[in-house]
């Protein structure tokens, strides 16, 4: 599955329209379950389901006229979380267009729980503000984090994707939840 994945990937950059097409059955199971696993820490009446978080993920990585290259699976399933958290991101936005002020909410953090549970909109946008500053301090934290928070990955899929062991990703996600704990605190 994973050459299926990278072989329609490379169809996709040399311009076969048809291949798009292939590829959404294939991948979509995985991007279902990652975004469902992502939403089930979204706040109760989000309007934005799994199934649109992914169709609309997946448009924007193959369906525009922009054509990105990608350089393999883990490279695609990088860019599908980096893609679902905008989407969340703008989503969240839009929601609090008329709201804005505190309300931040300190969540216990655990081993394999999400590095901020968002209670509500401006927890969301606080956490992109405190990722944004973690991307200038470490961008290999930073799609860490995505890969964790924004999809919903295990320590072994996440190490899987950014090529490391583990025990390399559950060091740094340590070390990435005390970071944005710190930078959301201070705020």
């Amino acid at each position: 599955m994973n050459s299926d994945v990278t072989n329609i990937l490379e169809a996709i950059d040399n311009g076969d329209q048809q291949a798009a097409e292939q590829l959404l059955p294939i991948v979509y199971h995985e991007l279902r379950r990652l975004a469902a696993s992502r939403m089930t820490r979204e706040k109760a009446g989000h309007t934005l389901q799994p199934t649109a978080l992914v169709h609309e993920a997946f448009m924007r990585l193959v369906g525009g006229t922009d054509r990105q290259k990608w350089s393999g699976r883990e490279h695609f399933f990088a860019a599908a979380a980096e893609s679902m958290r905008r989407i969340l991101i703008e989503s969240a936005r839009r929601r609090n267009a008329e709201k804005r002020g505190g309300g931040m909410v300190r969540a216990d953090l655990g081993e394999n729980d999400a590095a901020v549970c968002p209670q509500d909109d401006e927890t969301l946008l606080a956490l992109n503000e405190a990722l944004i500053k973690l991307q200038d301090h470490d961008a290999r934290l930073a799609k860490l984090v995505e890969l964790r928070y924004f999809t919903g990955m295990t320590i072994d899929e996440t190490a899987n994707v950014l090529g490391v062991s583990s025990r390399t990703v559950k060091r740094n996600w340590t070390y990435a939840r005390a970071w944005l704990r710190n930078q959301m605190d201070g705020e």
